[in-house]
């Protein structure tokens, strides 16, 4: 049987290359909405786009 002090850097380790995942995402979303001269705007869950009609999920 493992020690619980080995999975605890397995999930530190996992949780540091899932957050530096999501910057770079948002990096690159933020530079494709700037390419196409549009400004991001925060939505919340369940709002959509009223242009397309379309919810966000």
């Amino acid at each position: 049987m493992t020690a619980p002090s080995k999975q605890v850097p397995e999930k530190d380790e996992r949780a540091d290359r899932l957050a530096a995942a999501l910057r770079e995402n948002l990096k690159r979303r933020k530079a494709q909405a700037r390419a196409k001269g549009e400004v991001p705007k925060p939505s919340g869950p369940g709002q959509g786009d009223p242009t397309t009609g379309k919810t966000g999920g």
